[in-house]
């Protein structure tokens, strides 16, 4: 069985990086292991930051050519991080979408 060799935890890149270790990940790396798997024929499916702050924050990645076949955002409601911070503050300028990148 494959795997992504050194894959560490950490899904997100921006905003809550400190909180899942992500700041010691590399997102070349990343994208490197996905390429080697995509080119055996692997189907990999990516969760990663997308946008926040009800659209005002679109999160760019800079992401290889061709690498994905499809680009997809979801809609996951209000940031429970800001939801955390602020306490019982409203949160309606805190909606966030994750981005799902298909190597298919």
């Amino acid at each position: 069985m494959r795997t992504f060799g050194d894959s560490n935890p950490g899904p997100y890149t921006f905003s809550q990086a400190i909180l899942y270790g992500a700041q010691s990940s590399s997102l070349d790396e990343l994208f490197r292991a996905i390429q080697e798997a995509k080119n055996q024929g692997v189907y990999v499916a990516l969760s990663i930051d997308g946008v926040k702050k009800s659209g005002a924050d679109h999160c760019e990645l800079n992401i290889p050519q061709g690498l994905f076949e499809q680009e997809l955002f979801v809609e996951v409601g209000r940031s429970m991080l800001r939801r955390f911070q602020m306490g019982r503050k409203t949160l309606e300028a805190e909606h966030v979408k994750y981005r799902l990148l298909l190597t298919y």
